[in-house]
């Protein structure tokens, strides 16, 4: 007996165009207030997938690139978070432009969705980061998870300009094929295998998400100035800290290039090219 396993699980590429248009309409066309609640959602997952990757990676003393690993492993559960537990996060619908270029959906239509997703990103990553402050968890580890926190956001806030636009297209290449490999699958656990492999890979690899970031420099920045004093006291060199994470340079080096980054890697280098190759009217 013959028996055709091409849709056993998943979905073939054209059709996953086809879904991701779908999807893409449908975000656009969702009201501003359910998106923004569902955007608040991802923010905050994305922080607790930023806080899950700080934690196990704090004081580690295993080689650069298997700490990175570990860090990038666990961190996948933000997304995972949002895929299948329904939440809206701005990097990934930069793939809503697979609709806006069949002209499903309007240039207005994809600015309002991207502009209510990004602000409730922000709001919901800064919920968590006076939760987290107010817990004291960066003092867990002897405050080894502080000081991880800390240089985190120390090397975030150092990039110039140039270097974080390229980590940020890099990123949202992979989280954007994590979105569209997800569209293949038809079960949960095809779906967060999807996500693992590259999530893993764009956190190891040091590439720059902008919602994470949302969580990473601000926590940083109230560490450093609402922060124990016990703690604050025993670093070796707060200067070091001080003068580098600031609001100027988290806005200015880093959030504002990344996510111009994040929408080159994302829209135009994965949801165009699929729309090309699987959409296009000929």
């Amino acid at each position: 007996m013959n028996m055709n396993t091409d849709h056993i699980d998943l979905l073939l590429p054209p059709e996953m165009a086809e879904q991701a248009e779908h999807v893409g309409v449908v975000k656009a066309n969702m009201p501003a207030l359910k998106t923004f609640i569902l955007a608040l959602l991802a923010g905050a997952f994305i922080a607790f997938g930023a806080i899950f990757s700080t934690t196990v990676t704090a004081a580690s003393t295993l080689p650069y690139g298997v700490t990175k690993l570990l860090g990038g492993f666990v961190f996948s559960i933000g997304l995972i978070l949002v895929i299948i537990g329904g939440a809206e996060l701005f990097t990934g619908n930069n793939l809503i432009v697979m609709a806006w270029a069949n002209k499903k959906v309007s240039t207005v239509q994809v600015l309002r969705n991207w502009f209510l997703v990004y602000m409730g990103n922000m709001a919901g990553s800064f919920f968590i980061v006076i939760l987290m402050l107010l817990s004291h968890q960066y003092l867990f580890g002897g405050g080894g998870v502080g000081i991880n926190a800390l240089n985190i956001a120390k090397a975030k806030c150092e990039l110039d300009f140039m270097q974080a636009i390229s980590l940020g297209v890099l990123c949202n290449i992979l989280v954007c094929l994590a979105v569209w490999l997800c569209y293949s699958a038809t079960s949960t656990s095809g779906k967060i295998l999807s996500i693992l492999f590259p999530v893993t890979a764009f956190v190891a690899c040091g590439f720059e998400h902008s919602v994470a970031n949302m969580y990473y420099i601000p926590h940083a920045i109230l560490i450093l100035k609402f922060g124990d004093p016990i703690f604050l006291s025993s670093l070796s060199n707060a200067a070091q800290y001080t003068d580098t994470i600031t609001w100027s340079n988290y806005f200015f080096t880093n959030l504002i290039p990344v996510t111009i980054g994040n929408i080159i890697g994302g829209a135009f280098l994965v949801g165009m090219v699929y729309w090309f190759v699987f959409l296009r009217k000929k």
